[in-house]
């Protein structure tokens, strides 16, 4: 029996929250914004009146406004958007047990068994639409196909609220013409190596020589062909199981140019104690460190190495520091910590003559204990405080921009 899929892909998902909860911006052109104080004034998400003209996400505040003098902009409120997500997460479990999220505005549905219950594919994504527009005054875009990436693809192609259907009987001519860089796993640089082979539309890497792009691509190459013949399998994990974690990391652009080795190493150490927090939430430790760094004039660099285990912001901010003084050549606007290699902290055996590490274990549970009941200001390092250039950063930063 063939699969039956949806894509839910929430439209416009921080403006259209933000209209949601103020109806009074609903007929103004919206946008979301990052802080111009903490150098985050960009475009995080626009509403369909500012996308009218020519709003994008990523456009500096002074762009946007610049192509709309009527702007309205609202700063962020991630708390907010994460219980609408969460909200209606739950709304699409009431149709199977088979969801996986795709960021916070974008789900995978397998309803290949809710069918008796109701109706095909076209039928319960219309349904689903009506049920979170009514609760939450949000719209959807939702692709049916009878895979992932068709599905994901359905969804992109109407916009806003809406529901497209790619069967085995029209997906040639409804996706075979679109640019090969619309398909799922297909980023812009491999988008640009696909067209140095003359492959510029999903057709094309359907009709694609298997050994040319496992050649240029290794092992993603065959499959990338795969699903642009609509031969994808992945199944949709289900509700309750969560994606393999591959790394842990987190980005901060500073409030000001970070132009000394103390300024750095300070930085370094607040965005590891956020880092080696999650880790131990997650019960992992990791084997590899990474920097990465963003000068002043926008240029980048980044480093990685490796490491014994470790889950502790004292040894992820030895091993940072340490890439930070090889790559820290000119003034740097943003650093990014970031963990990987991971493993189960629950499988990492301890040495007999590891007692020190074990202290610093011991301690930054009991740090963790004390922010999670007092909140996470409680404490906090002498070597970040009153440091101007930081400012107090949430895990809801580490939203990433949607890009419709």
């Amino acid at each position: 029996m063939d699969r039956t899929i949806l894509h839910c892909d929430l439209n416009n998902f921080y403006a259209s929250v933000e209209c949601a909860l103020k109806p009074e911006l609903k007929g103004v052109p919206l946008v979301v914004a990052g802080s111009k104080e903490n150098r985050h004034g960009v475009v995080l998400a626009k509403n369909e009146l500012a996308k009218s003209y020519g709003v994008k996400t990523g456009d500096v505040i002074w762009q946007a406004e610049q192509k709309c003098p009527s702007l309205v902009t609202v700063p962020p409120h991630f708390d907010l958007y994460m219980k609408y997500s969460d909200a209606v997460f739950d709304e699409y479990t009431h149709y199977t047990d088979m969801v996986e999220p795709f960021g916070s505005d974008e789900c995978w549905l397998d309803v290949t068994g809710s069918k008796r219950l109701f109706g095909d594919g076209k039928h319960i994504a219309d349904k689903i639409r009506a049920q979170i527009k009514e609760k939450f005054g949000l719209t959807l875009s939702v692709g049916v196909s009878f895979n992932k990436v068709f599905a994901k693809l359905g969804s992109d192609m109407k916009k806003p609220d809406a529901t497209t259907v790619i069967d085995k009987n029209n997906f040639k001519s409804l996706i075979w013409g679109l640019p090969a860089s619309d398909m799922l796993m297909v980023g812009r640089k491999t988008g640009e190596k696909l067209a140095k082979l003359n492959i510029f539309t999903i057709g094309d890497l359907a009709a694609a020589d298997e050994a040319l792009l496992k050649s240029h691509f290794g092992i993603i190459g065959p499959r990338l062909i795969k699903c642009a013949k609509g031969e994808d399998d992945e199944p949709v994990r289900k509700s309750h199981v969560h994606r393999e974690i591959k790394s842990v990391g987190h980005g901060m652009t500073a409030r000001r140019d970070i132009t000394t080795s103390e300024d750095g190493e300070a930085l370094i150490y607040y965005l590891s104690d956020l880092v080696a927090s999650r880790m131990r939430k997650y019960k992992v430790r990791g084997s590899g460190v990474a920097l990465h760094l963003r000068f002043s004039d926008l240029s980048h660099a980044s480093k990685q190495c490796s490491v014994p285990p470790l889950d502790t912001s004292d040894k992820i901010t030895e091993a940072a520091f340490k890439l930070y003084k090889e790559l820290a050549t000119k003034p740097v606007r943003t650093i990014t910590v970031t963990v990987f290699a991971l493993s189960s902290s629950e499988q990492v055996q301890i040495g007999m003559f590891d007692e020190a590490e074990t202290k610093s274990e011991r301690l930054e549970k009991a740090i963790d204990k004390l922010r999670s009941k007092y909140g996470k200001n409680t404490i906090a390092r002498a070597a970040v405080i009153e440091r101007d250039f930081i400012y107090d950063k949430t895990d809801g930063e580490d939203f990433l921009p949607f890009k419709r």
